[in-house]
């Protein structure tokens, strides 16, 4: 009996590798058009009797503004070019420092691995099957496809995803035309979209945009991208 459920379970883990192999691999060339967690932002507005109109529109790298690209990673994961999906000395200045409210120290290539592929929470199922889509990813997809997915797919305001629904929402124009003071707004808003917003920026999205275009400055601007 023992033996029969190993084997199972051996089938099991085989088969999930297999198939979230060849999830990955499909992704590389397609768009990703819904995600596991813009469908939970639809049924939580369905349930609260909310628009769940999902705002999402797919552009390709070459017609996102380089300076979102750059935004982006000043803001949220400035050695994004450089590592292997982890960024271990920020992972470790996150567990050692002493604040009230702990920073968190996810990479770009972990938030596409637990926006595409995974559900929002705290478990460490979630964490650990996060770590591997992460290594997935990194080793399938190269770094201008991990920053094109998550240009396309970060919550960026209410039922509201992608650089693109963002731009033509707030802005009024294609991500394509959008101006560094502009980019470095939207990436002002990104750890927590729904508090925040990039129509009516408050005092601290406000601060916080400048901060960005200074980081963007400091880091050489659009050509510390250029060779993703």
């Amino acid at each position: 009996m023992l033996f029969r459920l190993q084997f199972i379970a051996l089938r099991i883990l085989i088969l999930f590798f297999g198939i979230s192999i060849v999830w990955v691999l499909i992704l590389k060339f397609l768009p990703v058009w819904i995600t596991p967690y813009m469908l939970s932002c639809k049924f939580n507005a369905f349930k609260e009797d909310e628009d769940t109109e999902i705002h999402h529109d797919w552009e390709p790298y070459e017609n996102i503004s380089r300076e979102v690209a750059l935004a982006v990673v000043a803001s949220e994961d400035q050695n994004f070019p450089k590592h292997w999906g982890f960024d271990f000395d920020q992972i470790y200045n996150a567990v050692t420092e002493k604040r009230k409210r702990a920073r968190g120290a996810s990479t770009i290539s972990q938030q596409v691995a637990k926006n595409v592929f995974l559900w929002h929470g705290r478990s460490l199922v979630r964490k650990g099957l996060e770590a591997y889509f992460t290594v997935l990813i990194e080793l399938i997809w190269d770094k201008e496809r991990i920053l094109e997915v998550y240009l396309n797919v970060a919550e960026m305001g209410k039922m509201t995803f992608g650089v693109e629904a963002a731009s033509l929402r707030y802005y009024k124009k294609s991500a394509k035309k959008l101006s560094r003071y502009e980019a470095a707004r939207i990436a002002a808003v990104l750890p927590n979209p729904i508090r925040f917003s990039i129509k009516n920026p408050s005092s601290y999205v406000n601060k916080r945009t400048g901060q960005i275009v200074r980081q963007m400055r400091a880091l050489g601007g659009q050509k510390y991208i250029a060779d993703l």
